[in-house]
C-alpha cells in the first residue's frame, strides 16, 4: 500500500470494534485517525467537521445505520470514500463487492484493512448510489445549506410539496428545498406519508383532520395540519382516502 497520507474516521456502536480498528490503523503508515463515532449521524457530523478521506462505517448502528450515513456523506462538498464493516456475511456483502464498494468482515485482519484503504482512495462517490436498493427507508433527509449538510429527521417533516425541479420540505419551524422526486419519495416513505394531491405528500401523523372549504367559488376538502396554520387541498381523485378513513 502507498504511504500517502490518508485521514480516516471510524463509526461503530461497539467499543471493542472501535478499539480493534484504532489498533490496526495505528500500525498502518501514513494513516491518521481523526475521530470516532458511535452511530451514523455522529459519523456524518465528524465527516463535515474533519473532512476525512475515508469513512469506516459499521452497517448496523442505532438511530442511523451505515448505509444511510454513506448516502448522506456522498452529498458533502468533499465526499469521503466509504469502507463498510460488518459482522454479518449476508446478501449485502456480495452486493457491496459487485459494486466495488469495499467491506470488511469482522473480525478484521490487518492485511485486509490495508487493502481496503488502498482501494478506498479510488472509490467514486457515484458508486454508493448502487447501494440505494439495499437501503431501508431513511430516518433523515439531508439538506444542503451553505456547503454543509443538515439532517432533518423524517418524523419532523409535515409535508413534501413538489415545486418545479425542487421539493419543499416543511417542518414546524422552517422550509427547506431538496432535489428529489416526489414519486420516489412516495415509493420509499409511502407507509408514513399520504399523497393528498398530485404535488404533495403529507405525513399521516401530522394530519389533525379534514374540513370542507370554499376556494375560488369551488367547494373541496382540505387537510388540517398539526403545528402550522396551512392546510393542504385534497384532490378529487384522492377523495377515496377520505372515504376509507371515514369507514374506520
Amino acid at each position: 500500500m502507498s504511504h500517502a497520507l490518508l485521514d480516516v474516521v471510524i463509526a461503530d456502536d461497539e467499543p471493542p470494534a472501535r478499539n480493534r480498528l484504532r489498533e490496526l490503523l495505528a500500525d498502518i503508515p501514513g494513516v491518521t485517525l481523526l475521530g470516532e463515532a458511535r452511530q451514523g449521524n455522529e459519523a456524518l457530523e465528524l465527516a463535515q467537521q474533519l473532512q476525512p478521506h475515508v469513512l469506516l462505517l459499521d452497517i448496523r448502528m442505532p438511530n442511523m445505520d451505515g448505509i444511510e450515513a454513506a448516502g448522506h456523506a456522498q452529498k458533502l462538498p468533499r465526499p469521503p470514500a466509504i469502507i463498510f464493516t460488518t459482522a454479518f456475511d449476508g446478501y449485502a456483502i456480495q452486493a457491496f463487492e459487485m459494486n466495488a464498494v469495499d467491506y470488511l468482515l469482522k473480525p478484521i485482519r490487518q492485511e485486509r484493512l490495508e487493502a481496503a484503504l488502498h482501494k478506498a482512495r479510488v472509490l467514486l462517490p457515484a458508486q454508493v448510489e448502487a447501494l440505494r436498493p439495499l437501503q431501508r427507508a431513511r430516518t433523515h433527509f439531508s439538506v444542503s445549506d451553505h456547503g454543509r449538510i443538515l439532517l432533518i429527521p423524517v418524523h419532523e417533516v409535515i409535508y413534501l410539496r413538489a415545486e418545479l425541479k425542487y421539493v419543499t420540505l416543511r417542518t414546524k419551524f422552517q422550509e427547506y428545498l431538496i432535489e428529489e422526486s416526489l414519486t420516489s419519495l412516495e415509493q420509499e416513505l409511502g407507509q408514513l406519508f399520504l399523497r393528498l394531491h398530485r404535488n404533495c405528500l403529507v405525513a399521516q401523523s401530522s394530519i389533525r383532520g379534514y374540513e370542507k372549504r370554499d376556494t375560488d367559488g369551488e367547494s373541496g376538502w382540505h387537510a388540517i395540519l398539526k403545528d402550522i396554520p396551512e392546510t393542504i387541498a385534497v384532490s378529487r381523485r384522492q377523495y377515496h382516502l377520505l372515504r376509507k378513513l371515514a369507514s374506520h
